[in-house]
């Protein structure tokens, strides 16, 4: 059996491009009728062609939401364990390169921030750190884990990629979800954004998801970082990725975030700017193209435009995010990875997501439904 490196490879990023700029409005009408999408109806409707079309991909997106996932969003919240990072990344505030102050978490300052998300009501935890094998690598993420969940039913990470034995290790302690992006699947340009450090071996990275299918995780969260390469090409390989993911680890459920670049410490600008109505086209793709799989918007996008997708295809917000060690309680500002754009307080966005007559979930429905 072929390997996602394998399959990427036999897809070359040009020929994507070309075949995606391509498309027709022929072809997108033809990828709206149909009930069952094809990864060449996705390039359709993420192509400059689908512009045109986005009030029907709005109506099919969200009647396909709500028929699969009813009128709900799950809320979840990101904890920041650790800045420290053997990575030299170019468009990250964690860099190794960056001169900034590096703050561990100890088992007493995740207390104090557990007691504080506790407070906010949340069950669904992530747990976040740099990648940095010595500071925050195995053994830390053990206790951790260990740690957090007497206390959270659901527990996720996005963290350094480990072998599949470590992910089995931590699926045993409760570990429901890891959360591992690509950034980018161009790997021409991959080595010129990750410089140094583990990250910049493309096919180890590459293959973390395949390493966490055999370990039996619950849930595989992937995704690009949108502003690094052309986004259409980007998520297509995304969208080849997850259809490879389901075909070979069918038991797993999966999530696609939506990363756009911010603000951070650093002087890395954008290459490619990807504006609202090309986010919203893009989720409304998604959906279409795979009514089962999770869809997340985090606090990187604005009030306006998380308002606005909320009937849109979207099934969970992250909310009161804080992306530095510690945010909540034990320090203030130590070093943001990014910074949030939608600062409204957990209790704000659960009273937007009624006012929209949605449902907020506090806990992760996969456990609740069986």
């Amino acid at each position: 059996m072929k390997t996602f490196e394998e399959v990427h490879a036999s897809h070359n990023w040009e020929a994507t491009t070309k075949s995606i700029y391509d498309k027709t409005a022929a072809d997108v009408e033809q990828a709206l009728a149909t009930n069952n999408a094809t990864l060449e109806d996705f390039k359709a409707l993420i192509s400059p062609a689908a512009e045109a079309y986005l009030e029907p991909m709005a109506v099919k997106s969200r009647a396909i939401t709500q028929r699969r996932f009813g009128k709900t969003i799950q809320l979840y919240i990101p904890l920041y364990l650790s800045n420290a990072c053997a990575n030299a990344c170019a468009y990250c505030g964690f860099s190794h390169d960056n001169d900034i102050n590096r703050i561990t978490l100890d088992k007493d300052q995740v207390l104090q921030e557990i007691a504080v998300i506790k407070n906010m009501g949340f069950q669904h935890l992530l747990l976040v750190t740099g990648e940095h094998p010595k500071d925050c690598g195995y053994e830390y993420l053990k206790e951790m884990v260990e740690l957090v969940k007497p206390h959270f039913p659901s527990v996720s990470i996005e963290v350094q990629p480990m072998k599949a034995d470590e992910y089995k290790g931590l699926i045993d302690l409760g570990l429901h979800t890891v959360y591992v992006y690509q950034e980018t699947y161009n790997k021409t340009n991959y080595k010129t954004y990750h410089l140094r450090g583990k990250k910049s071996d493309f096919a180890y990275r590459i293959a973390t998801p395949e390493r966490l299918g055999q370990a039996h995780i619950h849930k595989i969260g992937i995704g690009c970082l949108l502003g690094l390469e052309d986004w259409r090409t980007d998520s297509f390989f995304t969208a080849l990725h997850l259809d490879y993911l389901e075909k070979t680890y069918w038991r797993t459920k999966y999530s696609i975030s939506f990363p756009r670049l911010r603000p951070h410490v650093g002087s890395f600008e954008p290459n490619v700017d990807v504006n609202d109505k090309q986010l919203a086209q893009l989720i409304m793709a998604y959906r279409i193209f795979n009514p089962d799989v999770d869809l997340s918007l985090s606090t990187r996008e604005s009030k306006k435009f998380r308002n606005n997708m909320l009937q849109l295809g979207v099934t969970a917000m992250s909310a009161g995010s804080k992306t530095e060690p510690g945010g909540y309680a034990v320090y203030n500002k130590a070093l943001e990875q990014f910074s949030v754009n939608d600062d409204r307080s957990p209790d704000a966005i659960c009273q937007m997501i009624k006012d929209g007559g949605y449902e907020p979930v506090w806990k992760d429905w996969d456990d609740c439904m069986g």
